[in-house]
């Protein structure tokens, strides 16, 4: 909205095309039935998403591209097959990528998200759990944080959990995501140790009764320590998200005189 101004303010652009540009801010069509919410970083501090499971690759890296045109990055979520990593991967000549097991960042080349939270950390419970690691990392660094991740401290090996969680508060984090599969019980854990909000992240890692996340859903759900919020199976978009709503508020908070 500022570059739109200052370009009609110098007089690079008219009125009518200051207003076009506004306009293409708020709503960009791709297609016949695809309608991209670009402003939604700017009306909700929240970028936009896109789903990659259930799209066409094609259709979804054409989104990511205009996307990322548009507003700087895209995130793409949920790639769950080669067809959709290798249409999306086609975007590198033209933009920087950044990959993750079922995540993707599009990122225009000149552009690079403003540093403007706290720090966050993730902690998981298994090496399975990685790519709700990564979706909640990238979605929180692409809104402003730092974040500080660790794996592999799940209560079959309490001991394993305490350093870096020390290290963690140590280092200033203001908001913990937590994810587990199985019976859930590390965030529990968590927060019974530490003073500051943990986001709960059922895995669907997990077999037999209770097994695809319904087993850890139901344990973070009864959560005896308070501070304990609970996101969807497998919800590393929202719980990404949602930290990093929180850690850009405080600092936000913090910079006011």
């Amino acid at each position: 909205m500022r570059d739109i101004l200052e370009k009609l303010a110098s007089g690079k652009i008219s009125v009518d095309e200051a207003e076009r540009e506004i306009r293409r801010l708020y709503v960009d069509q791709i297609g016949e039935e695809v309608r991209l919410d670009l402003e939604r970083a700017w009306r909700r501090k929240v970028p936009e998403a896109i789903l990659a499971e259930g799209k066409d690759p094609e259709e979804t890296a054409a989104l990511a591209k205009e996307m990322a045109k548009s507003v700087g990055a895209a995130i793409v979520t949920r790639v769950m097959d080669e067809a959709h990593r290798r249409a999306i991967e086609g975007l590198a000549d033209e933009y920087l990528l950044k990959k993750g097991k079922r995540c993707f960042v599009v990122r225009r080349r000149d552009y690079a998200p403003p540093k403007v939270g706290e720090k966050i950390g993730i902690l998981a419970a298994g090496t399975a759990d990685l790519p709700l690691v990564e979706e909640a990392q990238f979605v929180a660094e692409e809104m402003g944080c730092d974040v500080e991740v660790a794996v592999d401290v799940g209560i079959a090996g309490i001991h394993r959990l305490f350093e870096p969680l020390k290290k963690m508060l140590d280092d200033g984090v203001v908001v913990l995501i937590v994810i587990a599969g199985m019976e859930g019980a590390l965030p529990a854990v968590v927060a019974s140790l530490v003073d500051i909000p943990v986001i709960g992240v059922p895995s669907s890692v997990g077999y037999g009764y209770g097994g695809k996340g319904e087993a850890a859903l139901m344990s973070m759900l009864q959560a005896c320590p308070m501070g304990v919020s609970v996101v969807n199976i497998d919800g590393g978009v929202a719980a990404g998200a949602f930290a990093a709503l929180i850690a850009n508020k405080i600092a936000e908070k913090c910079r006011k005189p």
